[in-house]
C-alpha cells in the first residue's frame, strides 16, 4: 500500500538530492550514502513507497522498467500515435504493477502514471482500433489505483467522468465494460468522495441498463463495482451515504436484475459476486421484500441446494450469508420456513459437517428466523438446529466465529421456548457453552446471553 492521508512523503528529486548531499558534503561512498538516506527518512517516519532507491546519476532511475514504460507512454500520448505499441506498453505496465510486494504501482503513481493513463483513455473513441487500447488502458488504470494518493489523483483529474464516459460510449463492448467497472471498483474502494462522484454521474442507472442489455453474468466486474459503491469502507467518514445509494439502486430496479443473475445457479461464474452484491443492496425491510418478490428467496434456496450437492463451499457461504440478510424481513422469514428452508439448511450442514466456515454461515440464519418467533424456534429445533449447535461446537472448539454464532443461535432458540431449553440442557449444552466462553474472549458476551436465557448462572 502507498502513503495514507497525513503521512509524510518525499519526491524522487528530493530523495536523490539527499543521497547526493551524503556523497558530496559528507564524503560517503555511493552505497553508504543511499543506505544512510533510506535509514534517516525511515526513522523520520517518511513514507518511501514509490521511491526508486538508487544513486543519482548512475542511470538506475531511468533503467527502472516502470519508469521506462511511463516515459514511453507519455511520449506516445504526446505524439498521439502507435495504437499497437500503446497496448504493449499498457500490458507491460499492468504486469509490472501486479507483481505483489514489488512497489511498482506506487512507483508508477509517484511518477504520473494515473495522469497519463487517464489522458490516453480520454482521447480514444470507442470503435475498431481504439477498443483494444481502451481495454488495456483501463486494466492498467485499475492496477494503479491502489492507495489514497492514487485515488485522490484520479479524483482531482476528473477520472470518474472519463471512465463513466467510456462506459456509456462502450455499452455494447463487454471487454471494455469489464475493464471499466474494474476501475470503478478499484477507485471507489475506501473512498467516499469517489463513491459520491460515480453516483452523481448516475452510474446506478448505467449499471442496471448494462445488466439488462447483456444478460446474466457477462460483465463480471459490474458486481464488484456494485459491492464497493454500497460498502461503507472509508474510515475518514463518520456517516457514509452508501445506504442512500442502496435505496437508489433498489428504486432503479437492481433487485430484479441481480436475482436474474442468480437464475443460472452454479453454472454462472458470477454467482458468488451476484450474491454478495444482492446482500449489499438489501439494506432495509422494503428492499428485502422486493428481492423476495422478484424470486430471490427461491433462487437462493436452489443455489444452496446445488452447492451442497456439488460440494461448493464458496457458493454455500455466499448464499447463506445472503439468505441471513433477507431473513431480516418478517415476511421473508415466513417464506423461507414455508419453502422448507430450515430442512434444506440442515441438509447443507450435513454435507459440510467438516467445514466450520460453512456452518458458521448457517447458524445466523436460524438465529434470525427464530428472533421473536417461538413458532420458528420450535421448528428450528425440530429440524435439527439444536443438534447442529452441539455437534459443531464439540467438533470445532477452536473455530471462534462459529462458536460465537452458535451461542447467538442457542439464545434465540431458547429465550421464548422453555421446551427447547429443557431439551438442550439435557443434551449437555451448558458445558459446551461454558467451554466456548472460557476459550474465546470473542464468545464471552454471546455465551453469557445464552447461559442467562437457559436459566443458568452466567457471571461465573
Amino acid at each position: 500500500m502507498g502513503p495514507k492521508k497525513g503521512v509524510r512523503t518525499i519526491s524522487q528529486a528530493a530523495f536523490d538530492e539527499l543521497v547526493r548531499e551524503n556523497m558530496e558534503d559528507l564524503g560517503m561512498d555511493p552505497a553508504e550514502a543511499l543506505e544512510d538516506a533510506l535509514q534517516t527518512l525511515t526513522l523520520q517516519g517518511v513514507d518511501l513507497s514509490g521511491i526508486v532507491a538508487c544513486v543519482p546519476g548512475d542511470g538506475s532511475v531511468g533503467d527502472n522498467p516502470v519508469i521506462q514504460s511511463l516515459d514511453r507512454l507519455k511520449q506516445l500520448d504526446s505524439d498521439w500515435g502507435g495504437f499497437g505499441e500503446m497496448v504493449e506498453v499498457f500490458d507491460k505496465l499492468t504486469e509490472l504493477c501486479s507483481i505483489e510486494g514489488s512497489g511498482n504501482a506506487a512507483i508508477a503513481t509517484r511518477n504520473g502514471g494515473v495522469e497519463v493513463v487517464c489522458s490516453v483513455c480520454s482521447k480514444i473513441r470507442v470503435g475498431c482500433e481504439g477498443d483494444s487500447v481502451l481495454v488495456s488502458g483501463l486494466t492498467t488504470m485499475a492496477s494503479l489505483l491502489h492507495d489514497f494518493q492514487s485515488t485522490e489523483t484520479f479524483q482531482k483529474i476528473g477520472g470518474p467522468k472519463i471512465v463513466v464516459g467510456v462506459l456509456n460510449d462502450a455499452s455494447q463492448n463487454v471487454d471494455i465494460l469489464n475493464s471499466g467497472f474494474s476501475v470503478v471498483a478499484a477507485a471507489a474502494t475506501g473512498n467516499e468522495i469517489l463513491k459520491e462522484s460515480f453516483m452523481d454521474l448516475q452510474i446506478d442507472e448505467l449499471i442496471i441498463q448494462i445488466m439488462k442489455s447483456h444478460g446474466r453474468g457477462r460483465v463480471r466486474s459490474i458486481y464488484d463495482a456494485i459491492c464497493v459503491l454500497l460498502t461503507p469502507d472509508d474510515n475518514r467518514v463518520v456517516a457514509s451515504q452508501v445506504y442512500g445509494y442502496a435505496r437508489r439502486f433498489a428504486k432503479a430496479g437492481i433487485a430484479g436484475a441481480l436475482v436474474e443473475s442468480l437464475g443460472e445457479g452454479l453454472s454462472s461464474p458470477s454467482l458468488v459476486s451476484a450474491s454478495i452484491a444482492l446482500k449489499a443492496v438489501a439494506v432495509n425491510d422494503e428492499i428485502c421484500k422486493s428481492i423476495a418478490e422478484s424470486g430471490g428467496i427461491d433462487a437462493v434456496l436452489r443455489c444452496i441446494d446445488d452447492s451442497g450437492e456439488q460440494g461448493n463451499k464458496t457458493v454455500a457461504r455466499a448464499c447463506c450469508s445472503l439468505l441471513s440478510k433477507l431473513a431480516g424481513s418478517d415476511a421473508n422469514k415466513s417464506a423461507i420456513v414455508e419453502k422448507g428452508g430450515m430442512d434444506r439448511l440442515i441438509k447443507l450442514s450435513a454435507r459440510f459437517s467438516d467445514d466450520p466456515s460453512v456452518l458458521q454461515e448457517v447458524m445466523p440464519i436460524f438465529c434470525v428466523l427464530s428472533l421473536r418467533s417461538p413458532d420458528n424456534a420450535a421448528r428450528a429445533v425440530e429440524a435439527g438446529a439444536g443438534d447442529l449447535a452441539i455437534q459443531a461446537m464439540q467438533k470445532f472448539p477452536a473455530a471462534q466465529q462459529m462458536q460465537r454464532n452458535s451461542c447467538l443461535m442457542i439464545r434465540n432458540l431458547v429465550v421464548r421456548n422453555p421446551e427447547n431449553r429443557t431439551l438442550l440442557l439435557s443434551n449437555g449444552i451448558e458445558k459446551i457453552i461454558r467451554k466456548a466462553k472460557e476459550n474465546h474472549e470473542s464468545c464471552k458476551d454471546a455465551a453469557n446471553d445464552a447461559l442467562r436465557d437457559l436459566g443458568l448462572d452466567y457471571n461465573s
